[in-house]
């Protein structure tokens, strides 16, 4: 946001810089980014004087061009040649002389160098209007006033005035701040700590008075929850002309371009009082009515930029009697705005619901500066203030007569906001004792009322325009910042109490699990936090638990992801469409869920891909598609990397996102589901071939991750015993049952349990399998004999005929 420094003493009674205005706004939290000396024109027409035409005759060589001799006041007059039609003798006329650096309404700069024109020496130029920045026009040179003075600087001859312009970084709750009387508030507030006589300026507008009542508009308001308040008044007899050089230089200087003496106005107030306004020429108003409602979806709306546009049936229109005029809020229209023709006008200061404008302005990619503080909350309580601001400078400027009441509708009148405020509290959080009357002052500076004090409690009632001032500890923030941040005193010593309990490295585990993927031949994705609505949509409606947007971007990014899904079948879509088809990734991030309480909680997950070849094909050997366990490889890899302690337990997934898969779980905690992803998920995303996927819980995991330092354990000295079993059991029996149960039955000597063979097919009955499991066995202080061995191979045997009914083959 922009700030004119002349503009803003227009409401400060202090003697300031403007390097003291840019350091105690940044001190106070209003962050001046950037400072610049402007001229109300560029450059500031250094170089360009007037002059008198003192001949003209036919350049010999080109028919369109005159050679010319000026006097600009010098000793010698000036030969130029000059191409506009419109050159006389006797005119006077602005003159570029040489050396001077033009800089055109369009186009880039270009200083004036003396040269030859077909072959005719040219010292100088004479200018139009867009060549200087003066205006638009370039229908021929500038003419002046008769009596203008030769030789006198074009800059002292057009009134061209220096200013700072500085520029704030302005946060989104700081709507309050959205003006210069805003700015100005905090700036008085500020230097009361070094001047106690620095006073806040308010235009007053004692002067205002209804003429007569002859050109009433009557106003309804339909929607009165996207409009809580609508005040207005007419103008009638009015001369729209151009603005005086003031109102001109004030807009300029903060790069507003000025259009004519009523728009202006209503710019100028708003950028004074961050109060948006618009002015409708009355007598375009059909019927003398002004409805303020929203029109049927799809109906075509001509803004003030030419541009068509269709309007939405929530977005909210003031309209007359047969058609809409403005977008509210947010835009005017082509067919109501303000021209030269202008006589009668209807002038306009509403507020409208930020929530409203907001999606309406996101809804038609418009930015402008009604909407930008409409979005953020503008004061309910201003209109009336603004409306009478602005049509006292209209008369000033354009003359006419108020012609009307102030029609104010105002059904449902905002509050307050109204808490209790502890100065101890207050202390405490700042850290720092601050004087009890320099906090009360603070608070009347910010236009904060204290309604009552009891044992140094103060009960305060904030107005609704400070939108980001609605509890203790806000309001503690303000005392803070205006007191100053570089007041508070740094202690000589600090007492604490420190206690070490060693946690998990979260970056350090993530880190190198990343290192350990990648090693493996995976790439790590990024996607959006944000997703489309109808990933999660049942039957039309959104799942309870889903995260939406207050003020999403597009339909296609309007709720918070709740897995890395359907981010990474986006991702592999689009690659394999491209013909990248073999492809290994994961992806770290977290995911959004709304509790049952209204509340809402994120969990952090890692997710695997892999789909298409094993490897890239070659001569030595036939390519074969990545399988269900190639992932449960990596997946382990991942687990014993982690170093995760205890006994998984593996179950069927329970997860419609999986076509077939597994499940680990760790000291009851859910620690990842992996399988191939469901044919039904591939065709919504358009993936035409297998993809395996990995859904780990990276909070659960680093809960489960041990802080202990590896140990080292020497390889035994003795060796290892490996005992052999094919076993006949049914279909429905798992490795995993007879990996568990032979633990269960030998803790201390069984090393290892592996399945080596798997036979299904010709000579066994339905219904029936055959494994070939291997046991290993070992001692690290002794040699095992062949008694204990077949001792526990016996144990086992008679363990899996009794559990699971196996048969030895």
């Amino acid at each position: 946001m922009k700030i004119a420094y002349s503009w803003l003493r227009n409401y400060i009674k202090a003697d300031i810089t403007p390097q003291e205005v840019s350091t105690y706004l940044t001190d106070c939290g209003l962050e001046v980014e950037g400072m610049e000396e402007v001229e109300t024109i560029k450059g500031g027409l250094k170089g360009i004087v007037i002059g008198e035409v003192l001949t003209k005759v036919k350049h010999p060589d080109a028919d369109k061009l005159n050679c010319t001799t000026v006097n600009v006041g010098g000793d010698e007059p000036l030969s130029i040649v000059c191409g506009a039609p419109n050159v006389e003798v006797g005119q006077k006329v602005v003159v570029s002389t040489v050396g001077a650096e033009l800089f055109p309404i369009d186009g880039e700069s270009f200083k004036i160098k003396k040269s030859k024109i077909r072959g005719q020496v040219s010292e100088g130029m004479i200018c139009a209007e867009d060549e200087i920045g003066l205006g638009e026009g370039h229908d021929g040179i500038m003419v002046l006033d008769p009596n203008a003075v030769v030789g006198t600087p074009a800059a002292e001859y057009f009134n061209v005035e220096s200013d700072w312009m500085i520029e704030i970084g302005l946060t989104p709750n700081r709507a309050d701040a959205a003006s210069h009387f805003g700015v100005a508030r905090d700036l008085v507030a500020v230097l009361k700590r070094y001047d106690k006589t620095a006073e806040l300026i308010k235009p007053s507008v004692a002067n205002f008075k209804v003429a007569n009542t002859s050109r009433t508009v009557s106003v309804t308001v339909e929607d009165q929850e996207a409009c809580p308040r609508y005040s207005s008044l007419t103008i009638s007899g009015v001369a729209v002309k151009d603005s005086p050089n003031w109102l001109k230089n004030h807009l300029l200087t903060i790069g507003a371009k000025p259009i004519n003496n009523v728009v202006d106005v209503t710019n100028y107030v708003l950028h004074e009082m961050g109060q948006p306004l618009h002015a409708f020429d009355a007598d375009k108003i059909i019927g003398d009515k002004v409805i303020v409602k929203q029109l049927f979806e799809g109906t075509e709306f001509v803004t003030l930029d030419g541009a068509e546009r269709k309007l939405s049936d929530k977005d909210l229109m003031i309209c007359n009697a047969e058609e809409g005029m403005c977008i509210a809020g947010v835009f005017g229209g082509e067919k109501c705005g303000v021209k030269t023709s202008t006589t009668n006008v209807f002038l306009e200061s509403a507020y409208f619901n930020p929530v409203s404008v907001r999606k309406t302005a996101k809804r038609h990619g418009l930015n402008t500066d009604a909407s930008f503080r409409y979005e953020r909350g503008t004061d309910p309580n201003i209109t009336i203030y603004a409306l009478k601001r602005a049509a006292l400078l209209i008369q000033e400027l354009a003359g006419g007569e108020i012609s009307s009441e102030i029609d104010d509708i105002y059904p449902n009148p905002i509050s307050n906001f109204e808490f209790d405020f502890s100065i101890a509290n207050c202390n405490r959080i700042i850290g720092q004792e601050i004087e009890e009357e320099r906090i009360k002052q603070i608070l009347t500076d910010l236009e904060i009322e204290i309604k009552a004090e009891k044992d140094g409690v103060l009960s305060l009632s904030v107005p609704p325009y400070r939108v980001d001032v609605q509890r203790e500890i806000d309001v503690i923030e303000d005392v803070l910042r205006i007191f100053g941040y570089n007041h508070i005193e740094m202690p000589d010593f600090l007492k604490s109490s420190l206690s070490y309990a060693p946690k998990p490295d979260a970056e350090e585990i993530q880190n190198g699990v990343s290192n350990l993927m990648t090693d493996n031949g995976f790439f790590e994705i990024w996607n959006n936090s944000l997703t489309a609505a109808n990933l999660y949509k049942t039957d039309d409606k959104l799942g309870d638990d889903v995260v939406e947007m207050l003020n999403p971007l597009s339909s296609d990014l309007s709720v918070m992801r709740q897995n890395l899904l359907f981010g990474g079948l986006d991702t592999l879509r689009y690659n394999i469409n491209r013909k990248s088809d073999r492809l290994k990734l994961y992806e770290f991030g977290k995911t959004y869920f709304r509790t049952e309480e209204g509340k809402y909680k994120e969990i952090k997950r890692l997710s695997l891909f892999m789909t298409g070849t094993k490897q890239s094909e070659n001569w030595q050997s036939k390519t074969s598609n990545v399988d269900f366990f190639d992932l449960k490889n990596q997946v382990e890899l991942i687990i014993q990397k982690l170093r995760l302690k205890g006994r998984l337990e593996t179950e069927e997934v329970k997860n419609d996102h999986f076509a077939y898969g597994i499940s680990y779980t760790l000291n009851k905690r859910s620690l990842v589901d992996f399988g191939a992803v469901s044919n039904e998920l591939l065709n919504r995303f358009d993936v035409s071939q297998e993809v395996l996927y990995a859904d780990f819980n990276w909070d659960n995991i680093l809960k489960l991750v041990s802080t202990k330092a590896v140990q080292y354990s020497p390889i035994s000295k003795f060796p290892t015993v490996r005992r052999d079993l094919a076993l006949l059991i049914n279909d429905s029996i798992t490795f995993e049952q007879i990996e568990q149960l032979a633990q269960k039955q030998e803790r201390k000597l069984l090393k290892e349990v592996n399945l080596f063979d798997v036979y299904q097919g010709k000579n066994l009955a339905e219904g029936k399998k055959s494994y070939g499991v291997s046991f290993t066995f070992g001692d690290d202080d002794k040699t095992l004999t062949d008694v204990q061995i077949e001792k526990v191979m016996d144990k086992l045997i008679k363990t899996y005929q009794k559990e699971l009914g196996a048969e030895l083959r």
